[in-house]
């Protein structure tokens, strides 16, 4: 159990940026792969997570190259946050009443059609407000999608947090 701990504690340590990113795109590619194996349909919110785990991966990157680690310790900080307000939407909507999610208009083309139609600001405004196909709760091993993102971003946000206050 000790070999374990400090396994943990010499990655937040000394690879901690390394480790988000991986860990972040990791996420994404399995994703990816569970759509593909068990055909499952993304909504555009869940795309939209993903999107972030990139912002998130692409953040973490940024901090093991740039040499001002508060700044890009604050872009992981950002980009956990919004995780956490997309992912809080979709549990959100999950929890809504039948008669509620029928009045969500939302999500009603894929993500990459919608910024297409609509542009990028557009696009996350309408997949932000819902829509039935965002409402589903897919795929579950525990948690669903949403919430297992929830859990990563918490984590991300604070164990950067811990990380910021020791520097």
């Amino acid at each position: 159990m000790y070999k374990n701990l400090n396994f943990i504690k010499d990655i937040f340590h000394n690879h901690f940026e390394l480790s988000v990113a991986a860990s972040s795109t990791s996420i994404v590619l399995i994703a990816i792969a569970m759509d593909r194996i068990f055909f499952l349909q993304a909504c555009p919110l869940c795309i939209l997570t993903r999107y972030v785990f990139v912002l998130l991966a692409l953040s973490a990157l940024t901090s093991m190259i740039i040499k001002n680690k508060v700044l890009c310790r604050l872009l992981i900080i950002v980009s956990s946050s919004l995780g956490l307000l997309v992912t809080s939407r979709q549990i959100y909507i999950q929890s809504m009443s039948l008669e509620d999610i029928s009045q969500l208009s939302g999500c009603s083309m894929p993500f990459h059609t919608q910024v297409e139609y609509f542009g990028l600001i557009e696009a996350i405004n309408k997949t932000l407000a819902g829509g039935p196909s965002c409402a589903e709760d897919g795929w579950r091993f525990l948690f669903n999608f949403a919430e297992w993102g929830f859990i990563f971003f918490v984590i991300y946000l604070v164990s950067t947090i811990l990380k910021l206050r020791k520097s």
